[in-house]
């Protein structure tokens, strides 16, 4: 498990995980293009099919401004390639089953729904740039707008 955590400004540490398709997908598969991280909770619930289709939709832009998309989420391999072939994502998601990602980018939190606390993901969302260096973050995500918002940062940098 990773040591410390991503800071704005800062390079951001090697990190891998399982991705859908089978594969294993590193940091360094990125390496000289922007890269947006985007963490959600689960797979095939509402507010995250929403925001991976405003990611889907907008990925041919992000592509253009020379920008790679992952998304992550404690899910399966299994689980994310149902959620890919089912609303037709065109970027790979990240099985972050151990949780090592999510507490690399300090985004595995304690939460609370109707009284009852459970750990659980910090909808957020990370733009590394094209040396590796965190550049911006956006915590406690609200999905409509959000992928807009990420792209026009993406295209400044």
């Amino acid at each position: 498990m990773p040591e410390k955590t991503v800071s704005l400004d800062r390079k951001v540490p090697a990190f891998s995980a399982a991705a859908s398709g089978g594969r294993k997908w590193k940091l360094a598969d990125a390496a000289g293009r922007n890269l947006v991280v985007y963490f959600y909770p689960k797979d095939n619930t509402s507010g995250c099919t929403r925001e991976g289709e405003a990611f889907r939709d907008l990925h041919a832009k992000f592509r253009k401004a020379g920008t790679e998309v992952v998304g992550v989420s404690p899910d399966s391999v299994a689980s994310h390639d149902k959620f890919i072939a089912r609303y037709g994502f065109t970027f790979p998601l990240l099985a972050d089953e151990e949780k090592a990602v999510c507490q690399l980018f300090d985004v595995w939190k304690e939460k609370s729904m109707y009284g009852r606390k459970y750990m659980g993901v910090e909808r957020s969302t990370f733009l590394i740039d094209a040396k590796g260096v965190l550049r911006r973050e956006w915590r406690k995500v609200k999905v409509p707008g959000h992928a807009e918002e990420v792209l026009a940062a993406a295209a400044a940098l």
